[in-house]
């Protein structure tokens, strides 16, 4: 169980932001929704703070911005689980046509009745917007009275999208009859071309009933004049991109993709599968475009020692391959970093104090995993990091990132002992529950990439066609980058059932059928280009 920390806990990054190169409106502070200039406030005052419930059952604290610049109005207020320092930032928008008080407010909810440690009373209140005009956030009060009309300002509706809840960050201990729960907010529609913007408040459920809050809405033409430009793109890269470690047992390590194929990658096509094409240095004689079909797949060497030798990587060569583009309506830029691995390992189940070694499952030629970072275009600081896992990932905050030693705000993340899956800390992570599950295990070694020295930027999303910036010929390949493997999952498992006393096998099948299609698949993944996070969010 963690340990709820106090207000004056404040999360800093490990060294101040630098100046970013000049050009563009990035960094500026403040930004044109096309008509609703926002600015985001990262200075908090506390409201009222619940100390059970929640994460770790620490309660959660909920705050009101302060030093709001003048002309300028609050949307919401802020809230986070107290099992980390405060670390948060709400948008403000300056006075306008755009803006208007709200009429009244409605009491959605209050912590009146409720028999645990608080600090004081909290009480939940929701404008009531004129017509024409959208509630974004809540209004927080430590007394019953209803708060001021000038406390907080509506949006008009043509700058709002649908909102939907994120993560859950409060509700009430299990020992109350308290149906309430507060969960972080996003936009509904998310991806590169989607314009809702994240204001960074929360939105509340009572019952069944969820508060009709709504974000902001990007309607400026011109948004992606925010974006950083290919010097501020550089300089974001070298200021956090992370130091990989991989585990010193890690027998299938990455490489460059010139590394790949100018070390014997070929390419299949069905129907000709005995004439297979070596693949160019820089993939340019691979198709383009096009669709994940089955028409074409790479494969390894043929000869068995050029095999081996490509299966274990080159780490000299190794690089993160950049993809930078836009995000919650042009607010935030991401930058995902892709590591490319020729070869992935087999997998281990741990089930209860045993490990059993899967055989073959789990192996396929051609990996691509990756990290994303998530930087505020108002200042460019780093918000959270998303790390790539099998089927899926997680998003970790700025806060609770492990940054290198002297590494200024370069952050740390681990991939996992042959599967490489990406991890914010080492150890063991299993991938299921009650002690039975799939073994993801990172370490330190000396085995490491600097992805903010080892890098090349493939893609800028918002600079097509224009800048200097070129895409690598392979980044179009659509189709696999490894061949169906000729083994058969079902006989590699009952390899493995057969070796397991009678209480264990049971519990290995049912592992075996819980494992999402992504572990276990017998093809070669797909590329960067493929996945649904190009154009659109994290899971």
């Amino acid at each position: 169980m963690g340990k709820a920390l106090p207000i004056e806990t404040t999360f800093k990054l490990p060294v101040p932001l630098p100046s970013w190169p000049p050009g563009s409106g990035f960094g500026n502070r403040s930004i044109d929704l096309g008509g609703l200039e926002v600015s985001r406030v990262s200075t908090f005052k506390r409201v009222w703070a619940a100390y059970e419930g929640g994460a770790d059952n620490l309660g959660a604290t909920f705050f009101e911005p302060e030093a709001i610049p003048q002309g300028f109005f609050m949307l919401g207020g802020y809230c986070q689980p107290n099992n980390r320092p405060l670390n948060g930032w709400v948008l403000v928008a300056k006075d306008g046509a755009a803006l208007a008080k709200p009429t009244d407010y409605t009491l959605v909810w209050s912590s009146e009745s409720l028999k645990m440690k608080q600090d004081g009373l909290g009480y939940f209140w929701l404008p009531l917007p004129p017509d024409g005009y959208t509630a974004v956030g809540l209004v927080i009060t430590a007394s019953p009275e209803k708060p001021s009309v000038n406390r907080i300002r509506c949006v008009r509706s043509d700058f709002t999208e649908p909102s939907q809840p994120e993560t859950s960050i409060w509700g009430p201990p299990n020992n109350t009859t308290e149906s309430f729960k507060v969960s972080s907010s996003r936009p509904q529609n998310r991806g590169t071309q989607a314009l809702g913007v994240s204001v960074g408040t929360y939105i509340a459920e009572v019952n069944s009933w969820v508060n009709p809050i709504r974000c902001l809405k990007n309607n400026n033409p011109s948004y992606t004049s925010y974006m950083p430009n290919t010097n501020q793109v550089d300089a974001l890269i070298r200021t956090y991109s992370p130091l990989f470690y991989f585990h010193p047992k890690e027998n299938y390590l990455p490489s460059s993709v010139t590394w790949f194929f100018s070390n014997g990658a070929l390419l299949y096509k069905k129907g000709d599968e005995s004439n297979p094409v070596s693949v160019r240095p820089n993939g340019s004689n691979i198709p383009q475009d096009g669709s994940n079909d089955g028409l074409y797949w790479l494969d390894l060497p043929v000869a068995e020692s050029g095999k081996e030798l490509v299966k274990k990587g080159d780490l000299r060569s190794s690089q993160g391959y950049m993809h930078v583009k836009p995000m919650y309506g042009g607010t935030f830029t991401d930058i995902a970093v892709w590591l490319f691995y020729p070869f992935n390992g087999p997998s281990t189940a741990k089930i209860e104090v045993v490990d059993i070694p899967l055989g073959r499952i789990g192996e396929h030629v051609g990996d691509w995993e990756h990290v994303t970072l998530r930087i505020s275009n108002f200042d460019g600081s780093l918000w959270r990091v998303f790390f790539s896992q099998h089927s899926g990932g997680t998003w970790v905050d700025a806060s609770e990132l492990e940054y290198q030693a002297g590494g200024g705000n370069r952050f740390v993340a681990y991939s996992s002992l042959n599967g490489h899956a990406t991890f914010p800390k080492s150890g063991l992570v299993l991938q299921g529950s009650g002690g039975v599950g799939l073994r993801n295990d990172t370490a330190k070694s000396n085995l490491t990439v600097d992805t903010a020295v080892a890098f090349s930027v493939v893609a800028v999303d918002y600079m097509a066609g224009e800048g200097p910036i070129s895409s690598p010929p392979w980044l179009n390949y659509m189709r696999k980058w490894g061949p169906k493997i000729n083994y058969n999952t079902a006989e590699e498992a009952e390899k493995v059932v057969k070796m397991l006393p009678g209480k264990l096998k049971s519990t290995f099948e049912g592992l075996m059928k819980s494992l999402p299609r992504e572990v276990i698949e017998e093809d070669g993944p797909t590329g960067p280009k493929v996945k649904n996070s190009w154009s659109g969010d994290e899971a």
